[in-house]
């Protein structure tokens, strides 16, 4: 609380302008003790019309403190949109700090294996579940071996789910890292490297399907090593594993590896303290309500307990392992299935549990605020150049991580005369509500895994509305950048089609000077476009009026013929 009732006001003092973020002209020119006018007299000459209350960018208040010479700080404000992401944790005073599960994301190139082998490690079978058996959205499981508990992220390995691997990465405690030992080091493996390099976090490498025909891993570990990723076999630092997710092999050596290096980490967390973690995944079940996909990474999760996700808040009805049983409470570096949020949060949202429920409320719908204003800011700040075409979408999905991807993938499409405009993203099935703004936004619904009831599928139709249904994101990809290519202008090209010569001139009065030609290659067709050549100038572009072949309208003459015609608007022809 004491974090979050910090405040850093703009502030000139000795010389130095201190400020946390946009502000208007009026607030800044009050800050500096300026007149309003000497700074919209500063942007008008660099053809800028801003008026008093005009919003002034960061970069901006930086370009005008240099040049009135006063020196400027940056400082962050904490308030209910970021507090979560600068709180600091202590311990509850208990000296009850024990060792916690790890926390492993597995990551990798797309069909590289990585859910086939959480299917193996959970003796389950999700790829068969999955659309086109590539995982679309992140899901959380947790094991025991040897007494150890450890708990998986199993994330998309689509290039459409950057984002999402990202968060995954930024959660996780180990990474690893699944390289197909017939396929090698590919675009998305470089991308995980990144991700866990970025996130500061140690890798583990499983060279995978290892039973298959073609099997080469030292071209897998001489391509991680092209990318200055160097596996200990070769002197390097970095662990790793041969097997085969599909028949367990090197499976119990992953888990060896993994609790050696976690005990390397010395991860602990104080199971005494309230709750904190973050939300891996979120939907919106018909019976449910909001059902969200937590790790908990401090303290202890209760049912029943009050929590703040994001800027969501809720207490807790129910309380589920991630196989959908029952439990009393979550411990540090567990997930959990937990319902009783009002909204879906977003994945990788931070949740914190409160005893301060209605001071809870308060930051929750501040925070929905505050990111409201955030969003519409970001919607004007959206420019496009005169004559494109604006192609406007509202998405719906299953999941939050999901909806979410699908904008950030959509929104990546764009070609020189069309533009993706994402008017609304959400999960859950496709509302009256949604119906009505894509009438009044002119919009096209993207469905992903969320059907339209036959309520709305009616609704749709007599409001001519178009729903796209997808159950795979890069079907979806493909159809629009089929719609924005469709979008496009049609683009000519020019071709000569034929040649004639201009024998006689007969004019008539109530048409103009008529030329009597004689096709020498080629073709003329009435209402062609033609070149009119003197010597070696071309002297008028137009076209055809009237085609005539005898006391005969045509529409086509060939080489050899002769023919009469008239081009439109001009009369300026001579003989040859």
């Amino acid at each position: 609380k004491q974090w979050y009732q910090r405040r850093v006001r703009a502030v000139l003092k000795d010389g130095v302008f201190t400020f946390t973020g946009s502000m208007t002209i009026s607030e800044f020119s009050h800050a500096i003790k300026k007149s309003p006018n000497q700074i919209i007299t500063y942007f008008l000459k660099k053809g800028k019309m801003f008026n008093i209350n005009h919003i002034l960018e960061e970069e901006q208040i930086a370009e005008l403190c240099l040049d009135l010479g006063i020196e400027f700080n940056k400082e962050t404000t904490i308030n209910a949109q970021n507090f979560m992401d600068h709180i600091e944790i202590g311990t509850s005073g208990s000296n009850n700090t024990q060792s916690r599960a790890p926390i492993i994301t597995i990551m990798g190139h797309v069909d590289h294996g990585k859910t086939t082998l959480i299917d193996k490690i959970r003796n389950s079978n999700v790829a068969s579940q999955e659309a086109g058996g590539i995982t679309q959205h992140t899901g959380a499981y947790q094991v025991e071996y040897k007494n150890k508990k450890i708990t998986f992220l199993d994330t998309p390995g689509h290039e459409a789910f950057t984002a999402m691997r990202a968060r995954g990465a930024k959660l996780t405690d180990i990474v690893i890292l699944v390289v197909a030992a017939d396929d090698g080091v590919k675009p998305q493996t470089k991308e995980a490297i990144d991700h866990a390099r970025a996130a500061n976090v140690p890798i583990i490498v499983f060279i995978n399907k290892m039973d298959k025909h073609g099997a080469n891993p030292d071209q897998v570990i001489s391509g991680l090593a092209s990318v200055d990723l160097v596996l200990e076999e070769w002197g390097g630092e970095t662990p790793s594993i041969k097997g085969s997710a599909l028949t367990g092999a090197g499976i119990d050596d992953l888990f060896e590896v993994i609790n050696l290096q976690a005990g390397i980490l010395g991860l602990s967390a104080d199971e005494e303290r309230y709750p904190f973690g973050t939300v891996v995944e979120s939907r919106i079940d018909k019976g449910k309500g909001v059902v969200a996909v937590v790790i908990v990474e401090n303290g202890t999760l209760l049912s029943r307990d009050f929590v703040v996700a994001g800027s969501n808040y809720g207490k807790i009805r129910t309380l589920l392992s991630t196989n959908q049983e029952p439990i009393k409470k979550a411990l540090p570096g567990m997930p959990a299935i937990i319902t009783g949020l009002n909204y879906a949060p977003k994945p990788g949202d931070k949740f914190f549990g409160f005893h301060d429920e209605k001071f809870a409320k308060q930051l929750a719908k501040e925070k929905a605020k505050l990111d409201k204003i955030e969003e519409l800011k970001k919607r004007k700040q959206l420019k496009v150049k005169d004559g494109v075409k604006i192609y406007n979408i509202i998405v719906k999905a299953d999941f939050q991580g999901t909806s979410e991807a699908v904008k950030h993938t959509l929104n990546k499409i764009e070609n020189e005369e069309s533009h993706i405009n994402i008017i609304s993203s959400s999960v859950g099935a496709i509302t009256k509500s949604d119906i009505l703004l894509a009438e009044a936004s002119n919009a096209t619904i993207f469905a992903f895994n969320s059907k339209p009831s036959q309520e709305i599928k009616k609704m749709s139709e007599d409001k001519k509305i178009e729903i796209k249904n997808y159950k795979i994101i890069y079907k979806m990809i493909e159809d629009v950048k089929k719609i924005l290519k469709n979008m496009e202008a049609p683009k000519y090209e020019s071709k000569v089609v034929g040649f004639a010569q201009i024998q006689k001139i007969i004019f008539f009065s109530k048409v103009g000077n008529i030329a009597g030609c004689v096709v020498e290659s080629g073709f003329a067709s009435n209402k062609g476009k033609i070149r009119l050549i003197r010597g070696k100038e071309v002297i008028h572009e137009g076209e055809l009026d009237s085609l005539q072949k005898g006391p005969n309208q045509v529409k086509k003459v060939k080489n050899g013929e002769e023919f009469g015609c008239h081009i439109k608007k001009f009369n300026k022809i001579n003989v040859g």
